[in-house]
């Protein structure tokens, strides 16, 4: 299978404790739960992206241990200030600090409606939002336009392509399609213009995909679901399938394609994917169908695929 971008984490050397990148604090140390929370949002944020400490450090131009503080929740307290503040404004962090949400009343009540709902309540109302302004449910050839997404190593691009031949479809490597939009691969993308050029050229690639194909088998990259704006439309134009692996069956399958670089510090490397893996799991649980191939071989991995597949396309998406 072709490396990923999405997975500098997993390749990356592990995150020992440096000067600059300090060991987590002892248990008993009391923590804020404002800056604990912060500092877990922060490790998930990260992990979803697939980023090391030290890149997200140098991107935002913070040393690693501030970075380190924040994550273990032991962070620039001054945010306390703020909580308290908007406390006493009886208005939400998010308010007082603004976001998108806060630059309009139509956000605010929006938010309001929102607020406290559960998951399922949630993305009704995301599915309701998007057929209301033409974004999801329209696209006639959607359930013709299957798109595999999951984690390197559940075997997007060898059962994709196996996919594509069986219902006769073309077949496209997305992260193919990005290097072909870019004028260069994935690594030098990262390389050369960061993480946020290749977001763009991912959504470039996609929307180039879907208006390309009307009917297709796409194997998507890991990170795809780290923008949320892709993964819409991704979820909006595909049938998507989330193909699912043990984190132990993960690394194997990529050390089994000749890759040892993540099994050069096993632990660590586990420890890393399966951050991963919780940090995309509830995106990931958005895709139409799911298949584990978790314990199979490839031949009945491909049969429950193609079967869950092609009762969807019968049933007509």
């Amino acid at each position: 299978m072709n490396q990923r971008a999405d997975d500098a984490l997993l390749h990356a050397p592990p995150e020992v404790p440096t000067p600059e990148a300090p060991d987590a604090p002892a248990p008993e140390e009391a923590k804020n739960p404002l800056l604990a929370a912060l500092g877990e949002r922060v490790r998930n944020l990260r992990a979803r992206r697939g980023l090391t400490r030290k890149a997200v450090a140098q991107a935002a131009e913070v040393s690693e241990r501030h970075l380190a503080n924040l994550e273990y929740g032991i962070g620039n307290a001054s945010i306390l200030v703020l909580q308290q503040v908007a406390t006493a404004l009886q208005c939400s962090l998010a308010e007082l600090v603004g976001d998108v949400t806060t630059v309009s009343p139509e956000w605010l009540l929006i938010r309001e409606l929102l607020e406290g709902r559960g998951e399922a309540d949630l993305r009704r109302a995301r599915i309701a939002l998007g057929e209301l302004l033409g974004t999801a449910g329209s696209d006639p050839a959607r359930h013709r336009r299957i798109a595999l997404v999951g984690l390197r190593g559940a075997g997007k691009s060898t059962l994709g392509q196996m996919l594509a031949d069986d219902l006769d479809l073309p077949f496209v490597e997305l992260s193919r399609e990005i290097e072909k939009v870019a004028g260069c691969s994935v690594r030098e993308i990262h390389d050369l213009y960061g993480t946020n050029a290749y977001r763009r050229y991912e959504r470039r690639a996609l929307e180039e995909t879907v208006q390309i194909y009307g009917e297709v088998v796409i194997a998507t990259p890991g990170g795809i679901v780290s923008d949320p704006a892709t993964f819409n439309l991704l979820l909006a134009h595909c049938t998507t399938v989330w193909l699912q692996a043990a984190p132990e069956e993960h690394m194997g399958r990529v050390a089994a394609q000749g890759d040892t670089r993540p099994m050069a510090a096993s632990k660590e490397a586990m420890d890393d994917l399966r951050r991963i893996l919780s940090g995309r799991a509830a995106f990931y649980s958005k895709a139409d169908l799911s298949v584990d191939t978790s314990g199979q071989d490839l031949a009945h991995s491909f049969a429950l695929l193609r079967g869950a597949v092609r009762e969807r396309m019968a049933a007509g998406g």
